[in-house]
């Protein structure tokens, strides 16, 4: 019997015949053309998740008015045969791997960005409420002017908009029937109608945003006209074999008057009714802050949207769709257990082409995971494309391919970080003899410690790990990399992923007991600072620390995540210096440790190394813990219980604390690198000892180094 038996079990939606129950969530990429059309990044994106092995690809977000009706600058265009060539080679490549693609079909309404951008006119069922939201104040200078840059319209006379008369209705309509027969030409296997997070259609079906108080306001019934009269009019076209669905909000989050899971039912059975062969549960959260990004549409706690999925799946005849954020176990009971017939994967397909594959296969733990971090998503609101954290192929799978090598060379990886355990993975696929030497005992580098601060990290580093273990990488520990060393192993390549150096700042009294950096304290925590620990703990502080005792279960980031809970080397009032992505996580770290905490960023953004949406869910946790956030702050002195800084008004302040952090200070660092290459050998030097990029320019630069050798 498979692990996953439920979910990687065919199944079937209207006539189609699918492999399995995993579907690729239509996800918004910014990988078509300037002009919309689909080149060869975006068909090669797509064909990299069919070899996957999903039964069933969804584009997203294809416009169906192509440009008018747009959210993003290089979205797919539907609008006129001249789109169907591009499609269609997209569609052949898909089905030589045995994957099913549908097109999602989508008019923006309200939230037509590039129609504001560009000048033209916002459709709307009726003009919007007034709105106000805070994402903007989480934003570094460079974000707001790229956000902004999706406003000029605004200085052409202001925003236009157009709520909908009788004539654009029904041009509506045709617009979408016209982009589903369309699809069909291009050789799609079927079509979802976006009927969810306040596009048109949306739109229309909320009665916060539907005020109309004609045959299209007012009760569900008539909300639903416009969804009904889109469905009718695509089964008039493509005819009543041709799978057709929709995407639709089964709540609309945080947002009084709008739509409901009673109505959401409803509406749901009344597509059934008109000829739909499958209902696909999503929502949405009234975003008057940027954290409720992370409830919906993308949210971050586990199987958000299941339960509303199983609800509207008992009132229906029809197979449902569940998303939002499933875990392959919970995908595989949810649907054994009745509460879904597919389950929507979005991210864990960014991170992972080949999850599904893996599955069938049996091979969890090589799962390359998604660490929830929201790189993703996060480009869209800069107008950039989509990229992944993890996965540095996602969007560059044409120009970034694993390719055995024509002769292998002897690669030396100095450094067992994520960029060493990247540059060593890649380079042994290709068919390099490596050999992977880390200084201290264990590796991860400080992707352990990161994984403390986050736990979303673990998986990541687990998988890392097994990777190199499980391929023919020479792995030595405790072992410096000196000039012994390389006489012995006599690489034809060095890869040096040494991580940052960090220097202490230059702050008086940051040569206390009580002060601490962040490598002290993660050295310390994960059982490598025996010097530390001498140095700056007391008899009775040691003692605590091996009786609580983080020594023993440093190989487990679990074990140390409860233990840390019970016993930790800083006093209850922690003030951190630097409000970058350290200092933040770090925060976040204590404050779940019952520390008060205060964060001092000496320069005028925070997190900026953070992807905005991961940004705006961690200022808003530390907020209600009442995290005390300053920007422009310059530490003056650091004193036995107090510090003192200045604001950006050049007023001083003394705070009273017990312990300070500094998550400041991290430089790149090639010297390594530059007493190698002396040698005459050649070297790449990686990661933060590069450029100080964390996680995502760990992979990125470990596997573009290990592709050129």
């Amino acid at each position: 019997m498979a692990a996953y038996e439920h979910l990687v079990s065919p199944g079937t939606i209207g006539s189609m015949e699918l492999k399995n129950r995993i579907l690729m969530a239509p996800m918004g990429s910014n990988y078509a053309e300037e002009d919309g059309r689909c080149g060869e990044r975006i068909q090669a994106f797509y064909e990299a998740r069919a070899k996957g092995g999903a039964g069933m690809l969804t584009m997203g977000v294809c416009s169906i008015a192509y440009p008018a009706g747009t959210a993003e600058p290089y979205q797919v265009g539907i609008s006129s045969d001249d789109f169907i060539p591009g499609l269609k080679q997209l569609t052949d490549r898909v089905h030589q791997h045995g994957a099913k693609i549908a097109m999602q079909l989508q008019h923006a309404g309200k939230t037509s960005v590039r129609d504001l951008a560009e000048g033209r006119e916002l459709w709307v069922p009726s003009m919007p409420p007034a709105a106000s939201t805070d994402m903007f104040s989480a934003l570094t200078q460079s974000e707001l002017g790229r956000f902004i840059s999706s406003s000029k319209g605004r200085e052409k006379g202001g925003v236009r908009i157009r709520v909908m008369e009788k004539d654009d209705i029904a041009q509506m309509v045709t617009w979408f029937a016209d982009a589903a027969e369309r699809a069909q030409k291009a050789g799609f296997d079927g079509v979802e109608i976006h009927a969810g997070h306040t596009y048109i259609i949306s739109g229309f079906l909320s009665p916060y945003y539907n005020k109309r108080d004609d045959e299209y306001g007012g009760p569900l019934e008539n909300r639903a006209r416009l969804l009904l009269e889109v469905i009718h009019a695509i089964r008039a076209r493509v005819g009543n074999d041709f799978p057709l669905w929709m995407r639709m909000d089964a709540i609309e989050l945080d947002l009084p008057g709008g739509i409901s899971l009673e109505d959401a039912t409803r509406t749901a059975q009344m597509a059934q009714d008109a000829g739909l062969n499958l209902v696909s549960v999503s929502a949405y959260a009234n975003l008057s802050t940027g954290n409720a990004f992370t409830k919906a549409p993308i949210p971050h706690e586990r199987a958000r949207f299941l339960d509303w999925a199983a609800h509207i799946r008992k009132h229906v005849n029809i197979p449902v769709t569940a998303a939002g954020r499933l875990d392959p176990e919970v995908a595989d009971k949810a649907i054994a257990d009745g509460k879904c017939d597919f389950v929507a994967m979005g991210r864990k397909l960014l991170a992972d082409p080949e999850l599904p594959n893996k599955l069938v296969e049996n091979r969890a733990a090589d799962i390359r995971p998604c660490i929830y971090c929201y790189a993703c998503v996060s480009q869209i609101f800069v107008n950039e494309r989509v990229k992944c954290a993890v996965n540095p192929q996602t969007g560059h799978e044409q120009e970034l391919q694993i390719i055995a090598s024509d002769s292998a060379k002897n690669v030396l990886v100095v450094g067992g970080g994520p960029a060493g355990l990247e540059a060593a993975r890649v380079s042994a696929l290709r068919g390099h003899k490596v050999t992977l030497v880390e200084s201290s005992g264990r590796l991860g580098g400080t992707l352990f410690f990161a994984a403390l601060a986050y736990p979303e990290n673990g998986p990541l580093l687990d998988y890392l790990i097994k990777q190199v273990r499980d391929l023919p990488i020479e792995v030595r520990l405790n072992t410096h990399a000196d000039e012994a060393l390389i006489d012995q192993l006599k690489p034809d390549q060095v890869i040096v992923a040494v991580g940052a150096r960090r220097n202490a700042p230059d702050i008086p009294g940051a040569d206390q007991k009580h002060v601490w950096s962040g490598d002290e304290l993660r050295k310390l925590m994960t059982g490598e600072g025996a010097d530390i620990a001498k140095r700056k703990l007391s008899v009775t502080q040691r003692v605590m620390m091996k009786s609580g005792s983080l020594v023993g279960v440093t190989n487990s980031t679990e074990a140390m995540q409860s233990l840390s809970k019970l016993w930790m080397p800083l006093g209850k009032h922690v003030t951190i210096i630097g409000g970058g992505l350290v200092g933040l996580e770090l925060a976040e770290f204590l404050v779940e440790r019952g520390r008060q905490v205060e964060v001092l960023e000496p320069g005028p953004d925070l997190g900026a190394e953070l992807s905005i949406v991961r940004r705006w869910k961690v200022l808003h946790n530390l907020e209600e813990h009442s995290v005390k956030l300053v920007k422009n702050a310059q530490v003056q002195t650091i004193g036995k219980k107090s510090l003192n800084y200045s604001d950006s008004e050049g007023n001083c302040h003394e705070i009273a604390t017990d312990s300070v952090v500094l998550a400041i200070g991290a430089e790149t660092n090639d010297c390594l690198s530059r007493c190698v290459e002396k040698r005459g050998i050649e070297v790449i030097n990686i990661g933060d000892g590069a450029e100080v990029a964390y996680i995502e320019g760990a992979l990125r630069s470990g596997m573009k180094a290990a592709v050129s050798v």
